[in-house]
C-alpha cells in the first residue's frame, strides 16, 4: 500500500483510532455500537442464509465476522468498481467452507454482482444461475481462486506471494513501485493440519514472503468438535520455527480494535511472511457456539430465533440489513477508486521513464507472453539430435528454447532440477535475496520436495493475472500422484501450466515399482480440461510444447509424460499432426488387417515388432500421444486411423490398460507392479520386447482369422495377462 493510501485507511472513522490507540491485541474490547450493529447483521444473515437451505458453514462466519470487517473495511487495498485492478491486494480464503463471510462483506464494499439477491441463492440447486456456491469459485467478482479442498488456499496464496514479489523485482524502479500490493490469506485449524497448508508454509518462510499475512481464525472446532482431539501443537512457536512473524489476538470475535492493529502491524514488518492468531469464538452468539455442531450444518430454526433475539433483531424478519450497515461501508468505492487512480498516474509516468519494460507489461497484462512467432524457436526434425536420447532430454531443449527469452515462464522442480532437464541458461534462482543464492527477480524455483506444495503455488503465479504466467513444474510421474489434488484443482480452475513428469513407466529402472507408474495416468487421462500428453520422440516433444502453448490452451494445463531411456527419432513422427491426437507413424501405404496403437517410449518398439509379424503385412503402427486430442476429432478421421470395424487393433503401452478397449480390440500392458531393474530387463521381463510381442500378436491374429470376425464389444484381449507375476 502506498503510503498516501495507507494514511487515508482509518480516517473514515476518527472515533476508531482512538480506540486502537488504546487497545492492545489482548485486551477484550466490545466494539463501538456501529461496528457492533454491522457484526450482528453479518451474523444473522449467516445464521438465516444457511437455514434457508438446511446447508452450509455458518459458524465461522459468524465467529470471525470482526476479522471480514477489518480486513474489506479498513486493511486490504482494491476498488469495488473495477475488482479486476492489477496492483489490488489479492485475498484467499483458504477455509473456503466460510464462503459466506467473503460474499457478505464483498455484497457489504460495493461490488456491484454480489447483491443480496445473489447471495440468498447461497447454496441453490445449480440451475439458479446462483455465483454463491458452496466454496468461492475463481471466475466471479472479488474471489482470485478456487480453495475448495482444505489446505490449497494456503500454498495458493504463497504462490500470489512469489508472483507478485516476481514482478516487483522484475519491473520496479527506484522512483516508481507499479506492483506493492499484499497477499491476505484467511486460514482456519483445517488448513494449518493438511499437509499442503504446511508445505506452502514452509516455502514461504524459507523465501521470506514478507508480502504475505495469513490470518489464523483460531477457533479451535472442526466438524469432528473441539481439535484438543487430534491436534495439540503450539502453532505460532511452529510458525516462528518455520521463519514467520507472529502476531496474537485474544477476543477476536470482538476485539476489533485488537485486530485492526494487529493487521497494521503485520502490513509494516519485513523480512518474513507475517502470521496473525486471531482466537474467536466459532458460532458466536448461537446457543452452540464453541462446538462442531455451527461448523457444518445449518443452526435450526430454533437457535436462529436465539441469536437474533440475542442481538437485538426482530426473530419474525429475515435477510434484514439496516441501512446503517451500508452507510458504515459507503467510503470503500471512493477509497479503492482514489488508490486505482494513483496507480494509474503511476503508469503513465512509467510508461515515459521505462517504455520498453512498459510495453513488455502491457504485454503480459493481456494475456500473453511474446508478439513474435515463438514456435521458430524450437528446433526443426532435421535439426534435432539424430542419436537416440530421453524425451526428458528433449523437452530440455524446448526449455532452453524458450524460458530464457520470455519473462512469462518461471520453470522449476520439486528437487529434480538437472533429472527433467528444467534448468536453463543465465538462470536467477527465485529467492529470498538475503540468502546470497539468488534474488526475487528470479526465475528459477527450487521448489523443494514439496510436489503438492510445487502445483498449488503453480497454481497461484497462473491466477495472478491470467496468462502473466506460465509456470513450467517438473518431478517424476509417479510423483505426481502427490502432486494430483492441486492438477486437479489447475484444470478445475482453468490454470495453466507445463507439467514435466519423467520416468513415466517401467524405463525408470532400478528404482523399483515404488517409482514406476503403472496406473497413474488412467486418473490424468479421466481428468477435464486437462492435456495429458506422452510422446515418442523428439520431434512429438516438439510438438507437445506447440499444443500446450497454443492460444487455444490459454486456460488448459499440460502434464508431458518423459522417458528416462533413450528414444531414437522415428522417421514418421510428425509435430504438425499431434494435435489430432494420434496418427499414422508407420504403415501409412496399407490398407491394415492389424493396427497397433501405441504411445511414447512404446512407439518404437511397436515398430520394430510390426516388422517381425508373420500373421500379416499389412500393418500400420499409431502414435496416440493424445487420448483427448483424438477424442476431440471427427469420426471419419478416427475411423480412419484406428478402423476397428476393417481391422484388428491392438494397444502398446507399458501402463495399466484401462481405458484402452475404447481404441483397440487388445492389449499388451502391464498388470501388476514393476521390478527393480535395467530398463531393457524390466521391457523383456514384463513380455516388451518386439520378439515376444510379435508372437502375442500372431497368435491373437491367427484367432480372430480362424473365427472369420472382428472382435465384439466384451472380448477385449489383454496379450500379456500373467506375466512377470510377484
Amino acid at each position: 500500500m502506498s503510503p498516501s493510501i495507507a494514511a487515508d485507511v482509518h480516517s473514515y472513522v476518527p472515533h476508531f483510532e482512538t480506540l486502537k490507540k488504546n487497545a492492545k491485541v489482548t485486551d477484550k474490547v466490545a466494539p463501538p455500537k456501529e461496528e457492533q450493529l454491522v457484526l450482528n447483521t453479518v451474523r444473522c444473515l449467516a445464521a438465516d442464509l444457511c437455514q434457508q437451505y438446511k446447508g452450509g458453514h455458518p459458524g465461522t462466519v459468524m465467529g470471525a465476522a470482526a476479522i471480514g470487517l477489518a480486513l474489506w473495511r479498513y486493511e486490504m487495498r482494491y476498488n469495488p468498481a473495477n475488482p479486476e485492478w492489477f496492483n489490488r491486494d489479492r485475498f484467499v480464503l483458504s477455509a473456503g467452507h466460510a464462503c459466506l463471510l467473503q460474499y457478505l462483506y464483498l455484497h457489504f464494499s460495493g461490488y456491484e454482482a454480489w447483491t443480496l439477491d445473489q447471495i440468498k441463492q447461497y447454496h441453490a440447486p445449480v440451475m439458479s444461475g446462483s455465483m454463491a456456491a458452496g466454496h468461492p469459485e475463481i471466475e466471479y467478482p472479488g474471489v482470485e481462486v478456487t480453495t475448495g479442498p482444505l489446505g490449497q488456499g494456503i500454498s495458493n496464496a504463497v504462490g500470489l506471494a512469489m508472483a507478485s514479489k516476481q514482478l516487483a523485482a522484475t519491473y520496479n524502479k527506484d522512483d516508481l513501485k507499479v506492483v506493492d500490493n499484499k497477499i491476505w490469506c484467511f486460514t482456519g485449524d483445517g488448513c494449518l493440519q493438511e499437509g499442503v497448508g504446511q508445505e506452502g508454509i514452509s516455502i514461504a518462510g524459507h523465501l521470506g514472503l514478507d508480502n504475505l499475512i495469513l490470518i489464523y481464525d483460531n477457533n479451535a472446532v472442526t466438524v469432528d468438535g473441539n481439535i484438543d482431539s487430534c491436534f495439540s501443537e503450539d502453532t505460532s512457536a511452529k510458525l516462528a520455527a518455520q521463519g514467520w512473524h507472529v502476531i496474537e489476538v485474544e477476543d477476536g470475535s470482538n476485539n476489533l480494535a485488537g485486530i485492526l492493529e494487529a493487521l497494521d502491524k503485520a502490513k509494516s514488518l519485513t523480512g518474513k511472511p507475517i502470521f496473525v492468531n486471531i482466537r474467536t469464538v466459532i458460532g458466536h452468539s448461537s446457543s452452540k457456539q464453541n462446538t462442531g455442531a455451527v461448523h457444518g450444518a445449518a443452526l435450526g430454526e430454533e437457535d436462529v430465533r436465539y441469536v437474533k433475539e440475542a442481538l437485538g433483531f426482530n426473530p419474525e424478519e429475515k435477510f434484514v440489513v439496516p441501512p446503517k450497515t451500508y452507510d458504515y461501508f459507503q467510503e470503500c468505492k471512493p477509497k479503492g477508486a482514489a488508490a486505482e487512480a494513483e496507480w494509474n498516474k503511476t503508469m503513465e509516468q512509467y510508461a515515459q521513464r521505462y517504455p520498453a519494460e512498459y510495453k513488455q507489461l502491457q504485454m503480459r497484462l493481456a494475456g500473453k507472453f511474446t508478439e513474435d512467432n515463438w514456435k521458430e524457436l524450437l528446433p526443426a526434425k532435421q535439426d534435432l539430435p539424430t542419436a537416440a536420447q530421453p524425451t526428458r532430454k528433449s523437452s530440455g531443449i524446448a526449455v532452453q528454447a524458450l524460458v530464457p527469452k520470455y519473462n512469462s515462464f518461471i520453470a522449476g522442480s520439486a528437487d529434480l532440477l538437472e533429472s527433467t532437464f528444467v534448468n536453463f541458461k543465465g538462470q536467477v534462482e527465485f529467492q529470498n535475496p538475503a540468502s546470497g543464492l539468488g534474488d526475487y527477480s528470479g526465475r528459477q524455483i527450487r521448489w523443494g520436495i514439496r510436489e503438492h506444495a510445487m502445483l498449488a503455488t503453480a497454481n497461484g503465479f497462473a491466477a495472478y493475472q491470467k496468462g502473466m504466467f506460465i509456470p513450467i513444474a517438473s518431478t517424476f510421474f509417479m510423483f505426481w500422484l502427490y502432486a494430483a489434488p492441486a492438477v486437479r484443482m489447475s484444470a478445475l480452475q482453468g490454470l495453466r501450466f507445463i507439467g514435466i513428469a519423467t520416468h513415466d513407466a517401467i524405463g525408470i529402472g532400478e528404482d523399483g515399482p515404488t517409482h514406476q507408474p503403472i496406473a497413474l495416468a488412467a486418473f490424468y487421462r479421466a481428468l477435464p480440461n486437462i492435456n495429458l500428453i506422452r510422446p515418442c520422440d523428439a520431434e512429438e516433444v516438439m510438438g507437445a510444447y506447440e499444443i500446450a502453448l497454443d492460444d487455444s490452451n490459454a486456460n488448459t494445463p499440460s502434464l508431458f509424460c518423459l522417458s528416462r531411456q533413450a528414444v531414437p527419432l522415428l522417421q514418421g513422427t510428425d509435430r504438425s499432426k499431434m494435435v489430432k491426437g494420434a496418427y499414422i507413424v508407420y504403415g501409412e501405404d496399407v490398407e491394415p488387417e492389424l493396427t497397433i496403437v501405441s504411445t511414447g517410449a512404446e512407439v518404437a518398439r511397436s515398430i520394430a515388432t510390426a516388422k517381425l509379424l508373420s500373421s500379416t503385412k499389412k500393418v500400420r503402427v499409431v502414435s496416440m500421444p493424445s487420448q483427448k486430442h483424438f477424442d476431440a476429432q471427427p469420426l471419419e478421421y478416427r475411423q480412419s486411423i484406428l478402423p476397428t470395424s476393417k481391422s484388428l487393433v491392438v494397444a502398446i503401452e507399458a501402463w495399466g490398460s484401462y481405458g484402452w478397449a475404447r481404441y483397440a480390440h487388445a492389449s499388451l500392458s502391464m498388470h501388476t507392479f514393476g521390478y527393480s531393474a535395467p530398463a531393457d530387463q524390466l521391457y523383456e521381463k514384463f513380455g516388451f520386447k518386439p520378439e515376444n510381442m510379435a508372437t502375442k500378436i500372431d497368435a491373437w491374429v491367427h484367432k480372430w482369422q480362424s473365427a472369420s470376425r472382428l472382435p465384439a464389444v466384451g472380448e477385449f484381449d489383454e496379450l500379456l495377462l500373467g506375466y512377470a507375476q510377484h
